[in-house]
């Protein structure tokens, strides 16, 4: 199948997929085989949250609007047009996906078919749902996919090249297992969020959306700040708070009540607004409903300090410095901005 019609078959998936989005769900008179795929998407959107409590409707409608966005013939024409992807032999490419925040398996998925090979997904079971409806869709759109998405929760054989997705002690079992062959392997990392005081409160707001979009839950969820000496936290508190409503959802409530109890009887200090809690902490993997914070003298040695830790960093949210991502679009990534920022269409157009 040439990349073309690859190309096309994506496109109409995020024909598809723009009918949800926050604002209404609305069934279109235009899209491929509505009848058979609409109502299945609609009903697995609203029953999300019976299979992970984390997955609400808004966070699932919000993954999804922003895959749509993506899927059409200029994203992806310009996206492939980097790489050689007119491969001769398909190979069989091994996915491990996480499952913390809706579709986050997604660009692995699009990534490999996209690029000509065979794809066998083992999903997590906390996110199980979604991506067999969409390659079903694919496979009717175009059925040269047929033969080429595998789904399994056995044992993984028979595969040419792996990318895996899991916690730092998966990593270490991932290595172990999958050395052999050709591979990505990812684990834990964190965002983090540069301030230098002279943010005005709209630009502030943003950090809101970076922090508590899919409950802090994703590897592009800032976790840590980075703050001048001095600086004044009522800011970042006022910005902040019209994301309150957030300690309504149960399941956030008891996170924070225990960390809450946990820093308190550790006579940790910390700063908290009743539904959000800031630490001063060296770390970068913050508790839900918390944000670890540290100070720096100047932004060339914060610089250097972000360099040193690049592993342990997805992005930084900054308008100071370079490379960086603008406030309140850590969880808005393009195509080629890659996970871990290892170049996963480069690895897939490689494979030999």
């Amino acid at each position: 199948m040439v990349l073309e019609k690859r190309i096309n078959a994506f496109a109409e998936l995020g024909n598809f997929l723009s009918q949800f989005s926050q604002q209404k769900i609305e069934k279109k008179e235009d899209v491929l085989f509505n009848d058979l795929f609409f109502d299945a998407v609609k009903l697995q959107i609203n029953r999300a949250t019976e299979f992970n409590s984390w997955f609400t409707k808004d966070n699932v409608l919000y993954a999804i609007e922003n895959w749509s966005k993506l899927l059409n013939k200029n994203e992806l024409t310009a996206w492939t047009s980097c790489y050689n992807l007119n491969i001769d032999t398909s190979k069989t490419v091994a996915v491990i996906m996480a499952g913390n925040i809706p579709l986050v398996g997604f660009h692995d998925f699009l990534s490999v078919l996209i690029s000509g090979h065979h794809i066998c997904i083992k999903q997590s079971s906390n996110d199980k749902h979604f991506l067999p409806l969409l390659a079903k869709y694919l496979e009717h759109v175009e059925p040269n996919f047929k033969g080429k998405i595998h789904f399994t929760e056995e044992k993984l054989t028979d595969f040419d090249a792996t990318i895996a997705t899991g916690s730092n002690n998966t990593a270490r079992y991932f290595k172990y297992y999958f050395g052999n062959k050709p591979h990505i392997i990812r684990n834990n990392r964190n965002s983090v969020a540069v301030l230098t005081g002279n943010e005005n409160l709209d630009t502030l707001k943003g950090i809101g959306e970076d922090i508590f979009r899919y409950f802090g839950l994703g590897c592009r969820s800032v976790s840590k700040l980075f703050v001048p000496k001095g600086y004044d936290f009522n800011l970042f508190f006022n910005a902040i708070y019209e994301y309150n409503d957030i300690i309504n959802y149960k399941k956030y409530e008891n996170n924070y009540d225990y960390n809450k109890a946990v820093y308190l009887m550790s006579e940790f200090d910390i700063l908290e607004n009743g539904f959000f809690m800031i630490k001063e902490d060296n770390s970068y993997s913050s508790p839900i409903a918390t944000a670890f914070y540290e100070y720096y003298d100047n932004l060339d040695n914060l610089k250097s300090k972000l360099k040193a830790d690049n592993d342990y960093i997805q992005c930084v949210v900054s308008d100071v410095l370079e490379n960086t991502v603008n406030f309140g679009k850590t969880q808005q990534p393009g195509l080629s901005e890659y996970a871990d920022g290892v170049d996963t269409l480069k690895f897939l157009s490689e494979l030999e």
